[in-house]
């Protein structure tokens, strides 16, 4: 988030205070300590420490001291020019899928084949984290999806029913216009928030073209050529030319986008639900009143829900000897129960665990308990395309806010698009690109 993830203009915070050349470079006594790198969301955080602290009270021979680092782009570029020059902590999260091939894991990171604890894991994790045979991460935090948020109070209150298909979304918005509400809030200041009509869309074009990852990754088709998956952007468009986006669109950040949904100002909001522990820290008492839908599409009888498996935690090659082993040890906790009991007492779960007999709480948001039936319904649950395809070009969340902002054409942003991909499908040596 994710999966796509939120730029922000901030400096690598080292939570130990140390400096990064300092990382890691001497330890207590009889003290092996790491240094893991996270992102800097509220979620990430917080599992981070948790799980951190969790494990030092396990292990009092081992200290590992979290340090952040920002999101989006921004934090792509701290992890891949971390790695290019032997600077990397010696485990650091990151995202799975798509992103993680652009870090060359064969030559960055540390193959984690064999180890035991990987049968922890389940199955369908394993293809978001692997190059041929060799597996590289463990999973961290919960499943998600992308969607879209509503306020079930505006939708009692006008009598709406959740719509399964575009045209009952549309529908729906107008009424909503009419009733003085803001009928799609968009939270541009985070450009990572603008790409969720084009991915979260990617179970409808899957349930018309089963064999568009594929094909895309082959260079057979792309958002131009594909009817399907160029209705992502026109979508976009749509929405905006229709007037049905909140005034401050542009400027507002998704801490803001959440606030003016909890409080009935905003009716939907298309977002990964990873966002929900946000919500329910600085909304808590409007919180059970918003819920879930899968972004509509075209077909009723097709309506499902795109889901993003979580990030993983990864070793670089350059944690060696005894950090290695500590580290080694580290991914093993994080993906046993022990892990995930850790990381839900830090972080109220967004989705379903990936790793076995890791049981959810039983108070879990409006949000959550709405997910869940497509996870549980065959046909219903789509992973994205970048779990599918290693290509996803890193200009979408630039491109998806011009297009949502009205400055540029669906068509001109497709095809802008497709041409990024061009340029990272080539950087990757894919055949036929």
């Amino acid at each position: 988030m994710k999966p796509i993830r939120a730029a922000a203009a901030v400096l690598v915070l080292a939570v130990s205070a140390c400096s990064p050349g300092d990382l890691g470079s001497s330890d207590e006594e009889g003290k092996t300590t790491l240094t893991f790198l996270a992102d800097n969301t509220e979620a990430t955080t917080k599992q981070a420490n948790g799980l951190a602290d969790a494990f030092m009270k396990k292990n009092p021979d081992v200290e590992i001291k979290v340090e952040l680092r920002p999101q989006g782009s921004e934090g792509d570029n701290v992890v891949k020019t971390r790695l290019s020059t032997g600077d990397m902590t010696e485990v650091f999260q990151y995202n799975s899928g798509s992103l993680l091939q652009a870090l060359k894991p064969q030559e960055t990171l540390v193959s984690l084949k064999g180890e035991p604890y990987l049968d922890n894991i389940q199955d369908t994790f394993f293809p978001t984290v692997s190059v041929g045979d060799d597996v590289y991460g463990v999973p961290m935090g919960s499943a998600s999806a992308g969607g879209v948020l509503y306020n079930t109070k505006v939708y009692d209150r006008l009598g709406l029913t959740v719509p399964k298909t575009w045209d009952e979304f549309m529908a729906n918005n107008a009424k909503i216009k009419a009733a003085g509400v803001a009928p799609v809030i968009q939270t541009y200041k985070d450009t990572w928030t603008s790409q969720l009509f084009v991915l979260a869309d990617f179970h409808n074009v899957a349930a018309v073209e089963p064999d568009f990852a594929d094909d895309y990754t082959a260079n057979e088709t792309n958002y131009t050529r594909s009817a399907a998956a160029f209705k992502g952007f026109q979508r976009l468009q749509q929405v905006h030319d229709a007037g049905y986006l909140n005034k401050d669109f542009a400027a507002a950040s998704f801490e803001d986008g959440l606030r003016e949904l909890a409080t009935g100002k905003g009716a939907h909001y298309p977002i990964l639900t990873f966002v929900i522990g946000t919500l329910m820290t600085n909304n808590p008492k409007e919180a059970n009143d918003v819920g879930l839908f899968a972004l509509p599409g075209d077909d009723a009888a097709k309506n499902g829900l795109t889901i993003w498996t979580p990030g993983a935690v990864y070793i670089p090659k350059t944690t060696e000897g005894a950090k290695l082993d500590a580290a080694k040890k580290f991914l093993a906790f994080i993906a046993s129960p022990e892990g995930c009991e850790a990381q839900t007492e830090a972080y109220q779960p967004t989705g379903p665990y990936v790793v076995d007999d890791c049981p959810l709480p039983d108070d879990l948001p409006q949000v959550v308990q709405d997910m869940l039936p497509y996870f549980e319904t065959d046909g219903q649950a789509t992973p994205a395309l970048e779990f599918a395809s290693p290509i996803k070009g890193p200009a979408l969340e630039q491109i998806t806010v011009e297009v949502g902002s009205g400055i540029r054409s669906a068509k001109d942003g497709a095809a802008l698009y497709d041409r990024d991909v061009t340029k990272q499908a080539q950087q990757l040596g894919l055949p036929g690109w």
